[in-house]
């Protein structure tokens, strides 16, 4: 792959993890206004226990979800930072790292990712494994589902 090839591929992950995250946003939002809209139509009712009850569910559920639209967001904007128009040499932010067939996109916390038919694991740069890479370059041991792995590459 050349420099521009791996440049493009990293934006290319960029923009594809940005639109999981609006996805993921956008959901939570709509969850958030069912969970409000059920509180809101919930008749009071001659049991009144039921009707608190209910109530404090959907309360209790909206804020669940708000917690995790308040995460996505910040996920997004962590995002943002990630500079993928630069090849480096060892593993930064922004950086992706082949080893065993895997691309590890050192971006955002999303997980296992099959973009383009490759499997990609999306990793938070807070996330443990993102700090134990940190630095690392091509030729350098990790450990990775309980195996020793060397990275093959770093970009």
């Amino acid at each position: 792959m050349t420099e521009s090839e791996k440049i493009a591929f990293k934006n290319s992950l960029k923009l594809a993890g940005e639109h999981i995250i609006e996805q993921r946003i956008a959901a939570a939002k709509k969850l958030i206004d069912n969970a409000q809209e059920a509180a809101n139509n919930e008749e009071k009712s001659s049991a009144g226990d039921k009707y608190e009850t209910a109530r404090a569910m959907n309360q209790l559920e909206k804020e669940m979800h708000s917690k995790q639209l308040a995460q996505q967001a910040k996920e997004l904007a962590m995002l943002h930072q990630v500079i993928t128009d630069v090849v480096y040499t060892k593993v930064v932010p922004g950086a992706c790292i082949e080893s065993g067939g895997v691309v590890f996109f050192i971006a955002a916390g999303l997980g296992k990712q099959t973009i383009n038919e490759k499997l990609i694991i999306f990793l938070s740069p807070l996330a443990p494994l993102a700090k134990t890479l940190h630095h690392k370059k091509a030729g350098d041991l990790f450990s990775f589902n309980g195996k020793e792995v060397a990275i093959e590459s770093v970009y």
